[in-house]
This record gives structure tokens, sequence and C-alpha cells, in this order.
């Protein structure tokens, strides 16, 4: 008897390890480097790796929410004069900076109201840029999934 529930144990859990090593990276868990050398642009990629190398070791002591707390901190440190876009960048920095007390999400959608809307005549794709921000547009109100579940429908609608 004895046997038969060990064999049923071992078979259950060598029938579950399959779908664990298939899961991504879990929370606070790093994701796969990216080649740099395979990017659109290889100095932006290189100089926001180094500012998140920086970040994750001047907060490397702190945990939780102190961690969070800690990064936020240091994005406001970022050069911007390294970024693909200065302009977005330091935009970026000063919704940060008015958006500090808000927590949560709260403070994404403070960040989202704070920014300034992307320049879409120097835009890559100028049609898509502006696809983009009807899409911000609309969904400007809605908070966490309901937002990106927003943004997806205009943006990929169902076929």
């Amino acid at each position: 008897m004895k046997t038969g529930i060990a064999i049923a144990a071992l078979a259950a859990l060598c029938l579950g390890l399959p779908a664990q090593a298939q899961q991504g990276p879990g929370p606070g868990q790093q994701r796969g480097k990216q080649d740099c050398s395979q990017a659109a642009d290889p100095a932006a990629c290189n100089a926001h790796r180094e500012a998140r190398r920086q970040m994750a070791e001047a907060c490397k002591d702190k945990r939780g929410p102190e961690r969070k707390e800690c990064m936020q901190a240091q994005r406001q440190n970022i050069d911007c004069g390294k970024a693909r876009n200065p302009a977005q960048c330091e935009a970026r920095k000063q919704a940060y900076a008015a958006c500090q007390d808000q927590k949560g999400p709260g403070f994404k959608q403070c960040v989202r109201q704070k920014m300034p809307p992307a320049e879409c005549s120097q835009a890559a794709d100028p049609q898509r840029c502006q696809q983009h921000q009807k899409a911000r547009e609309a969904c400007k109100d809605k908070l966490g999934p309901e937002h990106r579940s927003c943004l997806r429908d205009i943006l990929a609608p169902a076929r």
C-alpha cells in the first residue's frame, strides 16, 4: 500500500516538472539579457543596461517596498544625455518627480497624465505613433489590467 502511494507521488512530481521548467522568470527574477549588438540602437541599449546595473548596485542591500522606493529614487539620477530620446527622458523624470507621493496604480496613472504627448512628426513611424496617442487618450481613465486590455483592444483588435 505504501509503495503504491510513493509511486503515485513520484509520478505526480515527475509530471509537474516539465510544466514548471517552462515557466518564465518569477517576480524579482531577472529576465534573459538582451544582446545589445542586435538592438536597433546598440549605444542606447548599452547605456540603458549600464544605468540599470548602477541602479541595482545602489539598491542591492534593500528588499521589498524599500527597494522599490530606492530604485525609483535612482531613476532620477539617470543621465538623459545618453538616452535615445533625451527630451522624453527628461519629461519622464519630471513626471516621476511630480508623482513621487503617489503609490501603486495611482503613480502610473499620475505619470501618464503628466507626460506630454509624444512628438509624432519626429517618430520613425508617425502613423503608428499617432495610433498609439489615440489609444492612450481613449484608455487614460483605466488602471492596471483594464488599461492594458483597453490598449490591446484598440491597437490589436481581434480578427
